[in-house]
Order: C-alpha cells, then structure tokens, then sequence
C-alpha cells in the first residue's frame, strides 16, 4: 500500500486500499502494511491487522519521508516477529543520499544519470547491512530485502544466510537486465528510468542472477509504480531530483523472466516457478492456496508458449502508461493463456476476464516460511 496522510493510522490504509480494490480486481489480491511513522498506537494496532485482515507483511523505509529511525524500525521487527510476521525493508542510506543528490544540484549536475550517482551501491549495502543486523538484534526477526539491486548488498546478505539468519530478498527485472547506461539516453530518455534503487553498472547483473540460481535471492517482483513519461516524468527534465520514482513493469515480469532466464539458461524451468511463483506465496503466506499446482489449491494457471517469438513494446501491452522500459527487448516464449480458480482471463494477449472477480485473500504467514 503507498502512504496515507501525516500520521493517519493503520487502518486508513488499509481502508483506502479495500475501497480500490473492491469490484474493480480481476485477479485474487492482497496487501502489505506500510508503517509510516511508530508509536504505541501503531505497534497495538498492528495485532488487529496481522490476526483480523490477515495482513502479516509490512513495509517500512530507511529514505524517503516517511522514513523509520533504526530504533523505530527495530520496534517494528520484535513487534512482527511476535505476531508472527514478516517485516520488508526498503534499504538506502537517506543521508547519504541527500547530500550527494544537494551536492550534485549545487553543482549543476541535474541530468538523469545524477540519480544513479547520487544513489551508489554502497547507499543500498549500507542500508542492507544494517537492516540485517538489527533484526539479528531483534532476536532473528524474519526480514525481507525488497528490489535488490546491486552485487555489494548481496554480499550483505550471503553473510548473514552463512549465519544462518532468516532473511529472504527479491530482485526485479530492471535490475537483471537494464543498466546505468540508459540513464544517457537522449530527449531525457533516462527519465524513464528513474526508481530506487537505481540501474547499476552491467556487472551487477550476473552476481544477481547467480544468486538467484544459488538461492540467496529468493523472489522476483516489479517494484511496479508506473508515471507517464510525456507527463510526470517531465518534471525531471531540467532536474533529477524533481521527477517522481517509479518504473512500470507489471505485466512485463513473466515473459521477460521466461525468455531471458529460462530460454537463455540462466535458470532452470523450476527455478523460474519458485522464484515467480512458490516462494512469493510461501514467504507471505499464501501457499499452498497460491504458488502451486496440486490437489486443493487454486487453479492460477499461466500456459506460456516457448516457441511464441514476441518483441515487446507498449502497444501490446495492457499497462495504463505511455512506455514499457523495455521497448524493443526480442522475447522467445510468451503467455497465451492465464486462469485464475480455473476460469481463463487472458486469452492469446486479450483480456476476457470480469471486471470485479478477483478476491481479497487473508494471509496467516507463521508456518509457510522457504
């Protein structure tokens, strides 16, 4: 869930988010929590929406505005623990990255690859390292690493899994296949790719795909927040710091995954269900409900056809932004067919589902850990 007013309470959002969703999801759905400030209140209210809403996630940030003090953060990882959740980290030293992205304006140094320079690998490994051992502090609360992005933080993350500590990452997409060099693009074509973390220098890229394959990264998600470019990413183009953060990337995941990790052999069909599929519902508590195809467990059913060949650009995609941050990638193997509990919503790229389908999912997470 994204934030809600200065100091509203947990279940404004939860709220906000119910009244989206509600006769508009084709898809089965729920939400992560979003802490945006801690006090008693909060950490109380949080049993209600771990055991009543089955919301056992929750996000909390290490930048941005609505950022956590370690103190904070750690109150919120014994707090999860003990109801048995799970607490997800945005990781990056807010610090350090404002004084690089003032030092960089005053400078006249405002060009999108700014946003990469102002944000290094050693900001998200910091961060990370940090995070890691605050809930090894907190008595190994379980911790999930969202959208990592850089080969130094994963360093991080094998020291503490050598420790035997219970903490789960994912990477995205953008972080396995772009790299920094697009940020160069001309007519403030590297707006598109602001986000954070941001696109890392190319050799990144096959330490994440390794650890996917050794199983040190355990998911891969979107970190989905699309702006338009010919709109919001324009507030960007006379400074970085004033276009919003976010890639689309949504519908893109799965053929991208498919065609450029199992297609070229980066990893192995089974791989690419666990790190998609299976782990995502057991580390949030969906499994074997969701994540699986077995007796008693809901028929999602993606068919994907390996011998499809698809270039991929935004006109045949069904996001509602101007661009795809992967225009022009040549895919081999595509989705034909999606079904969620057994009746088919995407049929050969079109949609035929209704509107209102999908249906809210309570988690109780616990006992369905990787």
């Amino acid at each position: 869930m994204g934030f809600g007013p200065k100091g509203c309470n947990l279940r404004h959002q939860v709220e906000v988010y119910h009244k989206y969703a509600r006769n508009n999801a084709v898809i089965d759905y729920s939400f992560h929590g979003v802490i945006q400030h801690v006090d008693e209140e909060v950490l109380n209210e949080m049993r209600e929406i771990v055991e009543h809403e089955g919301i056992p996630s929750f996000k909390i940030y290490l930048t941005y505005d609505y950022r956590v003090s370690d103190e904070e953060a750690l109150k919120v990882l014994l707090r999860l623990k003990e109801l048995g959740g799970i607490t997800a980290v945005h990781p990056e030293n807010n610090d350090t990255i404002k004084y690089l992205r003032q030092n960089f304006v005053k400078n006249g140094l405002t060009s999108p690859i700014y946003h990469a320079l102002s944000r290094p690998p050693e900001c998200e490994g910091e961060a990370v390292n940090r995070i890691i051992n605050l809930a090894a502090i907190g008595g190994g609360a379980p911790l999930y690493i969202v959208h990592l992005s850089s080969a130094l933080a994963l360093d991080y993350i094998k020291l503490a899994h050598k420790r035997g500590q219970n903490v789960y990452s994912e990477t995205c997409p953008q972080y396995l296949l772009l790299d920094e060099e697009r940020y160069n693009e001309p007519n403030n074509g590297g707006l598109k790719y602001i986000m954070s973390p941001p696109l890392r220098k190319k050799e990144n890229q096959v330490h994440l795909w390794k650890a996917i394959k050794d199983g040190h990264i355990n998911t891969v998600a979107t970190d989905h927040c699309p702006f338009a470019f010919n709109k919001e990413k324009q507030m960007g183009k006379e400074d970085f710091t004033k276009c919003p953060n976010g890639v689309p990337g949504i519908e893109e995941r799965i053929p991208l995954m498919f065609s450029e990790g199992f297609m070229k052999r980066r990893i192995d069909i089974n791989k690419f269900v666990e790190v998609c599929c299976t782990n995502p519902a057991k580390i949030f508590g969906l499994y074997p409900k969701k994540g699986t195809i077995q007796v008693g467990s809901d028929a999602d059913i993606v068919l994907i056809n390996p011998k499809k060949e698809v270039t991929l650009t935004k006109s045949i995609l069904h996001e509602n932004v101007d661009y795809t941050a992967y225009e022009g990638f040549k895919l081999k193997g595509y989705p034909v067919l999606t079904m969620v509990r057994g009746e088919v919503i995407v049929r050969d790229n079109k949609f035929i589902g209704q509107k209102g389908y999908g249906r809210y999912i309570k988690r109780n997470l616990g006992k369905t850990l990787v």
